[in-house]
Parts: structure tokens; sequence; C-alpha cells
């Protein structure tokens, strides 16, 4: 179905929320919008929200699932409070979110549908699941087409973590880090400080009050953890190309830079074994 705006949606088509769990794709331009959509269905959520300006082209996808919503998201402050709309409008309802040419990944999503994911997750007593954002790039010049999905990289190595300050103590955040690593660590200097962390609260279940920040993080701070006091818990991987992208279309960045490709760089192999092994995302308890 299409609504015409956010309001309209969240006034008319609340229902189709259905159980969960929830897809939000915020499209900010017309790079492989379809192919984020099925990658979604395919993921096994119960229902895919494409928002979207009403001027880019939609192929039909002929699933009952996805519904087409009239949206600009141009800052994060506006993608954050489109987040608490949903978040105020279904409590106790599983949401991700995400952009187009962006893939959710989780461990053994071959055989595992999303929704066996986060009944696991909220088994463990987690109501939120922290995702690593994993750059993706084509092998490519930098002034030709980044995002192909057929020759699609990453990087093998170059992530750490930093412990995260809580400013009004001066002390670390209790099971919290600030995650770096991939093209926003490689060229950071085209990419402004506030925007190098790849770590995303992506995965989350609403609750009365919780709000979004425009960071990718929780005002809650338990949202943030990357895992329960006891033992490791799940954790999954958003592989994007949006950095890439980014780094292609800002003047500042696309002439300086010959190539995505490095010593590190390897082929993206479309599989979660890959993510593991690499250490991109955590299976928990999960077998």
């Amino acid at each position: 179905m299409r609504f015409a705006t956010l309001d309209s949606f969240i006034g008319e088509g609340r229902a189709l929320l259905g159980k969960g769990p929830v897809a939000l794709i915020f499209v900010e331009d017309e790079t492989e919008i379809e192919s984020t959509l099925r990658h979604h269905l395919k993921c096994g959520f119960g229902a895919v929200l494409a928002l979207m300006p009403d001027a880019f082209a939609l192929k039909d996808i002929a699933d009952p699932r996805v519904h087409r919503i009239g949206f600009d998201c141009a800052s994060p402050e506006v993608l954050a409070d489109a987040v608490n709309r949903f978040i105020e409008a279904a409590p106790g309802l599983w949401f991700y979110y995400c952009f187009n040419a962006e893939y959710l990944f989780f461990p053994f999503c071959e055989s595992r549908s999303v929704g066996e994911l986060l009944a696991f997750h909220g088994e463990e007593k987690r109501d939120a699941m922290l995702t690593y954002v994993v750059d993706l790039y084509a092998d490519t010049e930098a002034d030709d087409q980044p995002v192909l999905l057929d020759r699609a990289h990453l990087d093998r190595a170059g992530y750490y973590a930093l412990a995260r300050i809580d400013p009004a103590t001066g002390h670390p955040r209790e099971r919290q880090l600030d995650f770096f690593g991939g093209l926003r660590w490689r060229y950071e200097e085209h990419i402004p400080p506030k925007s190098r962390r790849i770590d995303r609260v992506a995965l989350f279940r609403a609750a009365p009050s919780l709000r979004l920040l425009p960071d990718h993080r929780f005002a809650e701070q338990e949202y943030n953890t990357y895992s329960c006091p006891w033992h490791h818990n799940l954790t999954a991987a958003i592989c994007s190309f949006r950095t890439a992208k980014a780094l292609k279309r800002n003047p500042g960045s696309r002439h300086a830079i010959d190539s995505f490709l490095w010593r590190s760089s390897t082929r993206f192999e479309w599989h979660s074994r890959q993510l593991l092994d690499l250490g991109l995302m955590e299976p928990g308890q999960w077998f």
C-alpha cells in the first residue's frame, strides 16, 4: 500500500505493522531501492516500510508486506523523529531501521529468520541489539560506480573500539564502546568526527518514553549496551554502501581517492559465515 505522509500511515496504517518485526527503510536516493527491500523481505520481517520522497521511482514488488510512505529524510534529526513516531505508535513491537543500499546480516541468517533471532534475544532479557555498519564498496575507481552488488568488497582488518565516556561522570559507561573502522576510518579526514562511529542500535523493542537520538544511540542507556552483564549476546551487521556513495559524491573526496581497494580488502561473499569469521558480529549463546 501507499501512504502520502508519515502522519497518514500512523493514523490509518497502524494495523499493517502486525506483530512485527518491522523494517523501516529510509530511502536517501534511488540507489538499489528494490534490492534493499527484497533483502529485508527475505530476512523475514513482518512488514517492510519504504520511507521515501514521492519523486523516487519504485518498481512494484508483489509482496503485501511492503508499504510506501512519502518522506524526505534530509537530516539525522528528521530520521530520529520518524523512528520515535513509530515507537510511540507501537510500544512492544520490534523495529529495525536502515537506509537504502544497506543490508542486514545476522548469525545463521541463511537458515533462520529475523523473528527467530529476536525471539531468542528477547528470551535473554534483551530489548535492543547492537549492529555494526560494515562498509561495502565496489572494486572500481572512486569516480566510477561505487555500488555494484556483484563486485562488493569490505575491509577484513582495521576495526577497533574505544571506551565510551559518560560526560556527566567522566568515567567509561558500562558495557558501551564506540566502534570504528572501514571507509570511515581509512578516509576519516573526509568524514565529520560525529559520523565516524560504525555502531548503530538498529534492532530494538519499542517501549513507552523510549527515544532514539540523532547519533543512532538511545536516551535509555541500557539500549546502547553490547551485551548483558553475564555473558556475550547476539550482535548483527549492516553491510552498507552508504559511506562509499558519500565519498564518491563529496567534491572534497571524490578526486582524492584513486580506489577504495587496499591491502586488507576482500570480496564480500554475501554470507553470514564470512562476517562471523571476521569478528564483525557475535553469535552469543545462539547455536
